[in-house]
């Protein structure tokens, strides 16, 4: 397995009661890929990872003593958190703001290099994902699939004043018992924003919790909530008292 590809957080036979996934946790983009000085800009962007979202993940693995799986490389080299099918799987061209880049790593890919990515980057993350949670169930009991993100707090004009959207497809009744517990912590909470889990976008945990029939769930976090090591140590810790309304173990204090 690559150890650019993935990071595995917790005990494998950990008992606890979640599988914590971290699509856009890492910004590698690994040799023989080159980064140029234009592309690094954009890379340290939200555009080539998720903001504070790795440190919220490692929180809440640690309080509620379960095991998760981080993706080290960019989504900008293959997104884990799409199907290889979809035209954003992996984005030639970057646009915000009235800017435009090319990303020169991205430019021209052959079916060979395509097939590369997947094999040594994308695969390897959903095989633990898979492996994981074929673990946990072996333990007979109940399992939640929780995927961490961030979002920016403007999109175009608009301001987003939501602190932490919780994403659901079919698991709403769980998800609007997540969102009454986030509140209860003070977030300000909004269901399916800044995306829809209904519209195919939090494709990783769909994919796997529908797979292994266990309840699944993303939660989307501001980036100003984020802004320094120990504000996600805040925030994670927060977040996993809020799961306690799931049954998710008590959060360590």
């Amino acid at each position: 397995m690559s150890a650019d590809a993935i990071e595995i957080l917790g005990a494998v036979e950990a008992a606890g009661p979640m599988v914590v996934t971290c699509e856009h946790a890492g910004r590698l983009v690994p040799p023989p890929l080159v980064v140029s000085e234009a592309d690094a800009a954009w890379l340290a962007t939200h555009w080539g990872w998720d903001i504070g979202a790795a440190d919220v993940a490692r929180a809440l693995i640690q309080h509620t003593g379960s095991v998760g799986v981080l993706a080290r490389y960019s989504r900008l080299v293959c997104d884990p958190n799409r199907d290889p099918s979809n035209p954003t799987w992996i984005r030639e061209r970057l646009e915000e703001g009235g800017r435009a880049h090319d990303l020169s790593f991205n430019q021209d890919l052959g079916e060979a290099e395509r097939q590369r990515r997947l094999t040594r980057y994308h695969q390897p993350y959903h095989d633990t994902i898979d492996a994981l949670l074929a673990r946990r169930l072996l333990l007979g009991a109940d399992v939640l699939l929780f995927s961490v993100h961030s979002f920016t707090p403007l999109f175009g004009d608009e301001q987003r004043l939501m602190e932490i959207g919780v994403l659901f497809d079919h698991y709403e009744a769980e998800a609007v018992r997540l969102a009454d517990g986030l509140a209860e912590q003070g977030f300000t909470v909004a269901m399916n924003e800044p995306y829809s889990g209904r519209k195919g976008l939090m494709y990783a945990v769909h994919r796997h919790g529908t797979h292994h029939g266990v309840a699944h769930l993303e939660i989307e976090i501001r980036h100003d909530l984020l802004h320094s090591p120990q504000a996600c140590e805040d925030v994670g810790t927060r977040i996993a008292r809020a799961l306690e309304v799931l049954g998710i173990g008590r959060a360590q204090s």
